[in-house]
């Protein structure tokens, strides 16, 4: 399908953040967007109005668009309760998962290994929830679906900034290959550890940023 002058300026806009070539805090301004990508400020506007939705730019009222700040307190604190649930959901589903649902998350891996920044993330949580549906356990699902996608844009910068794919490739199939065994305890293990590397990794690169974000000021 044909993009629109809006979309390629908010993947340009985005490309930048997640890089690091716009810092925390950076000011966004229209006039100066529309002139370096060659657009009127129509398209900028609306790809500003995207980015604020999906969490990358904060529009304050009366002063304009800056691109949202990053927070190690809230990576730690996410990542923290991920801790505590997944391991439990997913030692629960892999003594019930069915064929097909290790099949499925088979194919979200697949699709991971060549998906851009903005699909990665979703299709890490289908893999995830894939995984942690037989536990039969809704509430709980619910509860880790919103962490996902609270963590969505840190999972963006994470596959950016981070050499992580073949890694991620590696131990998401452990999980898959652990859970069809039905060897839940040592695929609650290897969860444990997946997702407390995540979390070192993404606090780094966060922590980077801003220090580049401070060095600018």
């Amino acid at each position: 399908m044909r993009r629109t002058t809006s979309e390629l300026v908010a993947e340009a806009v985005r490309d930048r953040i997640l890089s690091g070539d716009l810092p925390p805090g950076s000011p966004l301004r229209q006039e100066v967007l529309a002139d370096e990508l060659g657009v009127s400020r129509i398209p900028v506007r609306e790809a500003i109005r995207q980015l604020s939705a999906e969490g990358f730019v904060d529009a304050i009222p009366h002063r304009g668009a800056f691109v949202s700040m990053l927070s190690r307190a809230e990576v730690q604190e996410l990542f923290d309760i991920r801790l505590r649930l997944e391991p439990w959901l997913l030692h629960e589903s892999a003594l019930l998962i069915s064929p097909d649902e290790l099949a499925q998350a088979e194919q979200c891996v697949a699709r991971m290994d060549t998906a851009g920044p903005q699909q990665w993330g979703q299709l890490n949580w289908q893999l995830h929830e894939r995984l942690y549906k037989a536990a039969q356990r809704p509430a709980a699902l619910n509860i880790v679906r919103a962490l996902h996608e609270k963590s969505e844009r840190y999972f963006r910068f994470q596959v950016v900034n981070a050499p992580i794919r073949q890694q991620a490739h590696d131990e998401h199939m452990a999980l898959i290959d652990l859970c069809r065994s039905r060897r839940a305890g040592e695929a609650q293990a290897v969860l444990e550890r997946h997702i407390a590397d995540a979390a070192q990794q993404i606090l780094s690169i966060v922590g980077r940023l801003l220090d580049h974000a401070a060095e600018q000021d």
